[in-house]
């Protein structure tokens, strides 16, 4: 393959086609499509015990404008595992990364979602013992556009929010680190 066409240190973005799968309803994808991604040096976003966590940021991720005003309903519902979530890490103050609550991605409305990341934080409450299939169907089509899924549960965010805490800095290590071997 000629690779001759690759400018290294150019300030021009290098643009790349590449197949995108398109997703479907549900968790089927049925085709594909040509996409465009545009390369760029690496960027950091941040560092986290001492291990650079490089930025992924997706683009152009699908949004149902028919969920917005769930999605505002869901933020003011004040459900006690996420507010307890929430003060952790809003401001930027989870290692100065930032992060949105009840995020529209498709048609789903995820529970917080750090965009410089592609990384998408769920607290599973009692509900979801009853939709295991709808679940899987949905971490499904979130992975399908790239995206990584940390989940913790309701008991576990008001028992040990520490542990919870614990948990999701060493996957943003390992999904995101920049020489980490896990």
């Amino acid at each position: 393959m000629n690779w001759d066409f690759c400018v290294p240190d150019s300030p021009i973005p290098l643009l790349w086609a590449v197949l995108i799968p398109l997703p479907r309803r549900g968790v089927r994808r049925t085709g594909w499509s040509v996409g465009v991604v545009k390369t760029q040096p690496m960027e950091i976003l941040t560092t986290i015990n001492g291990i650079a966590i490089k930025r992924n940021f997706v683009e152009h991720l699908p949004y149902n404008p028919k969920l917005k005003i769930l999605a505002k309903e869901k933020r003011k519902a004040g459900i006690l595992s996420e507010v307890l979530f929430w003060k952790q890490v809003r401001a930027k103050e989870f290692y100065k990364i930032d992060f949105d609550r009840q995020r529209i991605i498709g048609n789903y409305i995820v529970d917080f979602y750090v965009k410089a990341l592609g990384l998408v934080v769920e607290i599973d409450g009692i509900s979801h013992e009853n939709k295991v299939e709808y679940d899987a169907a949905r971490q499904v089509f979130l992975e399908s556009w790239g995206l990584k899924v940390f989940r913790a549960t309701d008991g576990e965010v008001k028992a040990d929010i520490v542990s919870v805490m614990e948990r999701l800095e060493n996957f943003i290590i390992t999904a995101y680190g920049i020489n980490h071997h896990a």
